[in-house]
């Protein structure tokens, strides 16, 4: 349970993982030895050597007053699973660093079975990504439900001596964009909590205190719940460090109790947003759990949980080792949530409380609909606002790779070493072209980020205006581009660029681009507003001064009949345009703006 985070290291090496399909000669021992594992991967057999499964029985002394699992216990399993996978894949002891937002779309009823899957996405130096999930089973009906899914950092962790820990090696499509998408996730959370606390200062919330009905209220001091934990070698490891699931176990029951005191009901928890261990807690400590409701919403309720240590009553100085955000619903009968009563909060603290919990909620509810949601599901333009911009950027750069690690692309054309590939999903036509070019990686990387230098080698750019320079790796542009074949008015677009420097070996250079709205740049009669979901350029190191540069379209219906007419090959205006970007890269590989040789 550390606070601590390893930094990410962008470096242009390449791992044998991203080989290029261009690379030259492989001998007969290794390319067996590889199809050999393509095929264990493929087939049945196949086991991640990281998976640890539990299941567990539920009886009647895990479950609470309304007959189901106590969300504490579950919490117990799921680090507990998650912690021996990260030991398995690290051979040393590890303890959990973070927990990521984790909604509980299921409760589970006494008498079923809980199946727990854990296995590690991606190490990095010492730390890595775990990925959970949890199901659970009628063994009389033998139905089964999805109960969540997790996702927990641990930290490796010897006594004498610097863990450096193995990579991972994904073989499947799943562990493919699990090992991706990892690296992006954990950006996310190294500025998190800076993140939150800058959206807390610039979100404005509405104060509603005044017009509630103060009939349904209830102050909020009679929530407060206060509880101290002695900790014994039951609840610790073999190293006497406490585990996370029981710390978490303990934060569930006292936040239970402070919601209960609001509704005078059972409640039921639904969500816990992502958190962090600040700090270890060992045997012998005392551990004082702090629980209230900070806000009540019509149907659920945010309870705040703090968790202090010490390790002597005479000690005046607690250490502070977790704070965390759980949202409780009641559900009736016919387990649809029911209104709750209002909370007076306290002035001074108690109101700060009362208005970040409304400011998180909103954060919330953008970083489920952003960071969780199915490409899919997501309209094609997503509103642009301070609250949202972290997990815009997030879903920009991790839905480029997970179409990336897709491992059904086909090869339709290769002209002058120049290929296009296709791949048909359920409801996207996606395509990729890629190309050597003889150039260093980080230039190429640079050239291409600035879409304003774009004109220059696409003539489809009629002009690129930089709007908004959100930070050093996210911008927003407004694109106008020439009329489409049958078109009468040119397109333009509003095009959020992201792009990520590599953060570990294998890893590409990364621009990725999507739609978002703007209301300062709203439809114009004089264009037709076009919209990319997903697309952008990948660059890996193949050499010195050799790299394979891939650009990738995930074609919305508006480009569909131009991206067909290439495909079958009535058209080279894709190949042409991808041999004036390769001449744009080495006319100007020496010539680097300064503004981008200090990024």
């Amino acid at each position: 349970m550390l606070n601590r985070a390893d930094k990410c290291q962008s470096t242009g090496d390449t791992s044998q993982g991203f080989a290029s399909m261009f690379s030259s000669r492989q001998s007969r021992k290794s390319a067996s030895r590889a199809e050999d594992d393509s095929a264990m991967a493929d087939g049945e057999g196949y086991r991640n050597p990281t998976e640890v499964q539990m299941s567990q029985l539920v009886l009647p002394y895990h479950t609470n007053q309304r007959g189901e699992l106590s969300v504490g216990q579950l919490l117990k399993w799921i680090d507990t699973t998650a912690c021996l996978s990260a030991e398995r894949h690290a051979g040393c002891p590890c303890v959990t660093a973070s927990m990521d937002d984790i909604y509980f779309e299921h409760t589970i009823s006494v008498g079923h079975v809980v199946n727990i899957k854990a296995k590690v996405n991606r190490a990095f130096n010492s730390s890595m990504e775990v990925g959970i999930q949890v199901a659970s089973e009628d063994l009389c009906s033998e139905k089964q439900w999805s109960v969540c899914k997790a996702l927990a950092t641990f930290v490796a962790h010897r006594e004498f001596s610097k863990v450096k820990l193995k990579q991972t090696i994904p073989r499947t499509e799943e562990e493919k964009t699990e090992h991706s998408v990892a690296a992006e996730r954990r950006r996310m959370r190294l500025v998190y909590a800076d993140t939150i606390k800058d959206l807390l200062a610039n979100c404005a919330v509405q104060d509603d205190l005044e017009s509630r009905d103060c009939s349904r209220m209830v102050p909020a001091e009679k929530t407060r719940v206060e509880s101290v934990k002695l900790v014994l070698p039951p609840h610790a490891n073999h190293q006497g460090n406490t585990f996370g699931g029981q710390i978490m176990a303990w934060m569930e029951n006292v936040a239970t109790i402070a919601a209960s005191r609001l509704c005078r009901a059972h409640p039921t928890l639904k969500a816990i947003e992502m958190f962090h261990f600040r700090g270890p807690s060992q045997v012998g400590d005392r551990l004082v759990l702090k629980a209230i409701v900070n806000n009540a919403f019509k149907h659920s309720m945010e309870v705040g949980v703090c968790v202090e240590a010490y390790r002597q009553e005479a000690e005046t100085r607690r250490r502070h080792i977790n704070s965390a955000f759980m949202t409780f619903v009641v559900l009736d009968a016919d387990d649809q949530p029911q209104l709750l009563p209002w909370i007076r909060p306290q002035p001074g603290d108690g109101e700060r409380r009362y208005r970040a919990a409304s400011a998180r909620k909103k954060i919330r509810l953008d970083r489920k609909y952003i960071v969780s949601c199915k490409q899919a599901e997501m309209p094609l333009s997503v509103p642009w606002d301070p609250s949202n911009q972290v997990y815009l950027s997030y879903n920009n750069v991790s839905s480029l790779k997970m179409l990336v690690a897709k491992d059904n692309w086909v090869l339709s054309s290769e002209i002058n070493q120049v290929r296009l590939y296709t791949l048909e999903d359920d409801k996207y036509l996606s395509f990729h072209m890629e190309m050597l070019v003889h150039v260093d990686t980080a230039q190429a990387f640079l050239l291409l980020s600035d879409l304003r230098r774009r004109p220059e080698w696409d003539k489809h750019y009629r002009s690129v205006e930089l709007v908004q320079q959100v930070d050093e790796d996210d911008a927003i542009y407004h694109v106008i581009t020439s009329a489409l074949c049958g078109d009468a008015k040119p397109q333009d677009f509003v095009i959020l660029a992201s792009r990520r420097k590599p953060c570990d070996n294998g890893d590409p250079y990364v621009i990725a681009l999507r739609s978002v709205t703007l209301p300062t740049h709203g439809e114009m009669p004089e264009y037709r507003r076009g919209e990319t979901l997903c697309s952008g350029f990948c660059f890996w190191r193949e050499g010195d001064q050799l790299t394979k540069v891939s650009y990738y379209n995930q074609a919305t219906s508006g480009f569909l009949n131009y991206l067909t007419t290439n495909v079958a090959g009535l058209s080279s205006e894709f190949y042409n345009t991808f041999k004036a970007c390769e001449e744009f890269l080495l006319d100007n590989r020496n010539d680097l703006a300064p503004s981008l040789q200090t990024l």
